[in-house]
């Protein structure tokens, strides 16, 4: 039973980090928050992606959910940047985003709590 419940918190983290890159790759179409569509299909997907992010913490340890969630939105978003908006990060940024990757991968595999 307690591997249904860990398996449900990792559903819900995922649903997390796809809305969290959602919002933060289209956050820039608000034009600060001056175009109306844009804007709230932005503030509905971060309450979904809080939503989210609150019931995996329920199942899966904070440390464990929040640096994930953060590692995985901040590598998707940086790629979207890339990708949409021809925005490459030079070296350190692009070393930075490999040790937060790296870091949040030797937390989940060898991290333990007491």
């Amino acid at each position: 039973m307690k591997s249904i419940s860990l398996f449900s918190g990792y559903i819900y983290l995922i649903l997390a980090v796809i809305t969290g890159i959602v919002t933060n790759s289209f956050l820039k179409t608000t034009e600060s928050f001056t175009k109306l569509t844009p804007t709230i299909f932005c503030i509905t997907s971060i309450v979904v992606c809080i939503f989210c992010l609150s019931k995996a913490m329920t199942i899966i340890p904070v440390g464990f959910t929040y640096a994930t969630y953060g590692a995985l939105t901040i590598t998707a978003v940086t790629l979207f940047g890339i990708f949409k908006y021809n925005q490459t990060p030079n070296l350190y940024g692009t070393v930075g985003l490999i040790l937060i990757v790296s870091g949040v991968i030797l937390l989940n595999l060898f991290g333990k709590l007491k």
